[in-house]
């Protein structure tokens, strides 16, 4: 009789483990489509997630059993060899590792001088104009930083496009916008008022909060928000 297992790639796409991933994230895998997303195949006789569930079983399905496996022990499975024995237990490794790190603060960015401390010392020194969005969590944490626009600032120059599909990809549910101004001065411009209009309605759109614009010199700078202005 023919054998009709099917291995992973004749799999319909979404139970196969690397699309499931990118779909759904790695919280929707099983620890046994984790681990067959690391050997990338089984053997001849099953595929990468039978395996994986059959040396968990044999684990009890504990992941700290797992690493406590050397590399002969793993090799002893059919389809197991020494790269894969040796990324498991570099996989282990790293989550033993991550359990004993402290959770990287992000720095809290909810007032106009907490962001100028935080953007200044990257623009101090620019002798052009640069644009940077700030997206914030829930509480007005730092999820990333973009610069997008060097060397001028106007609506044609800094996409809001950009900002807004970098605020989505990021969970962010705050936005603030800050750029410097070579000169020293710190007065708003038109351009610098226009941007700012565009990305508050773009914000609203969203219904991400819009926090503020930002503007930064050396010692100084003018905050949107606190002048009343968004």
């Amino acid at each position: 009789m023919a054998d009709d297992k099917l291995n992973i790639n004749q799999w319909a796409e979404e139970d196969r483990p690397r699309e499931k991933l990118e779909r759904m994230g790695p919280q929707a895998l099983t620890d046994a489509e984790l681990l067959a997303i690391l050997v990338g195949s089984g053997s001849t006789k099953e595929d990468a997630v039978s395996l994986m569930k059959r040396v968990l079983a044999d684990c009890h399905n504990n992941l700290n059993t797992l690493g406590k496996l050397t590399i002969r022990d793993l090799c002893q499975y059919n389809g197991v060899g020494p790269a894969k024995a040796i990324t498991i237990l570099a996989a282990c490794e790293l989550g033993k590792r991550r359990q004993q790190e402290e959770p990287e603060k992000r720095p809290d960015l909810g007032t106009a001088t907490r962001i100028y401390n935080h953007m200044h010392p990257v623009m101090q020194d620019l002798d052009v104009e640069e644009c940077w969005a700030l997206l914030l969590n829930q509480n007005f944490r730092l999820i990333n930083k973009v610069r997008v626009s060097h060397g001028g600032l106007s609506e044609v120059m800094v996409d809001i496009r950009v900002i807004m599909r970098e605020a989505v990809l990021s969970n962010a549910t705050i936005l603030a916008i800050c750029h410097n101004h070579p000169s020293g001065s710190i007065k708003p411009s038109k351009a610098d008022d226009m941007l700012t209009q565009s990305v508050k309605k773009a914000c609203d759109v969203m219904r991400i909060y819009f926090l503020d614009h930002v503007i930064i010199a050396d010692g100084a700078y003018f905050s949107y928000h606190e002048e009343g202005k968004v």
